[in-house]
C-alpha cells in the first residue's frame, strides 16, 4: 500500500521537472538573470522576438577561436541588426575558469568588437543545469512565440582550428533564418563542442 501511494508522487515530480527543462518543441524555460551593466534581463522579456543563448568562457581555447575569427562577433551583428536579442551567459562559478566580472565581461565583448545584447552573469550555474549547457560555446535559438528551436553546437566541425569555419555549417544563422522564413529548422539539434561549462556544483 505505502509503494502505491508515494509511485505517483515520485511521477509527479518527474514530470514536473522535465515540464521545465529546455526541450525541442517546448516553451523555453524562463530564467531572470543581471548583466554586466547591473541590468536585470529575464527571457520573457524578449516574447515576440527570437533569442539566442550563448554560453561564455573567455579563457575557453574553443571561444577564442569563434571570437578571434570574427565568426561569433559578426554573427552577432547580423543577428541583432535584423531584431534578434542575443544574450551571452556565463555560468562560471566563482574561483573557477572564466569567471567574470561587469568590467572584465565589458572589455571582453569590446575587444573582439562583439554585438551581443547583453552579457549575462548566471554564478550559481542554475540556468545552465536548466537549460543543460554542457560547453562553452553551447548554442540555443527560441522563437517568437519562445519555443525552443535549436540546442547544439555553434557549427558543424569541432575543432579549435580557425581554418575549419569556411567549410562549417553555421547553425545559429541557419536555424534564425529558417524561423524567419516561417519554416522548420533542418538542424534542430547538434552535439555542443568545447571546454565544459565550469560549474560549481
Amino acid at each position: 500500500m505505502k509503494l502505491r501511494r508515494v509511485l505517483p508522487i515520485l511521477f509527479s515530480l518527474l514530470l514536473t521537472h522535465f515540464a521545465f527543462a529546455a526541450t525541442i518543441g517546448q516553451p523555453a524555460p524562463n530564467f531572470a538573470l543581471t548583466d554586466s551593466n547591473g541590468a536585470a534581463h529575464s527571457l520573457a522579456d524578449y516574447k515576440g522576438k527570437i533569442v539566442v543563448l550563448e554560453w561564455n568562457n573567455p579563457e575557453c581555447p574553443f571561444v577564442k577561436k569563434h571570437y578571434s575569427s570574427g565568426n561569433i562577433p559578426k554573427q552577432q551583428t547580423e543577428a541583432t541588426a535584423n531584431g534578434v536579442v542575443w544574450l551571452v551567459i556565463n555560468s562560471a562559478a566563482v574561483g573557477k575558469q572564466g569567471h567574470l566580472d561587469g568590467t572584465a565581461a565589458n572589455g571582453f565583448v569590446a575587444q573582439y568588437h562583439g554585438k551581443p545584447t547583453a552579457y549575462l552573469f548566471d554564478t550559481d550555474g542554475k540556468v545552465g543545469h536548466l537549460y543543460g549547457a554542457k560547453t562553452t560555446p553551447h548554442l540555443f535559438v527560441v522563437d517568437e512565440k519562445g519555443v525552443l528551436r535549436y540546442n547544439g553546437g555553434i557549427d558543424s566541425i569541432a575543432s579549435t582550428d580557425k581554418d575549419d569555419l569556411a567549410k562549417a555549417t553555421q547553425f545559429v544563422p541557419q536555424a534564425i533564418g529558417e524561423i524567419k522564413s516561417g519554416k522548420a529548422v533542418t538542424v534542430s539539434t547538434s552535439e555542443p563542442y568545447g571546454c565544459s561549462v565550469k560549474y560549481g556544483s
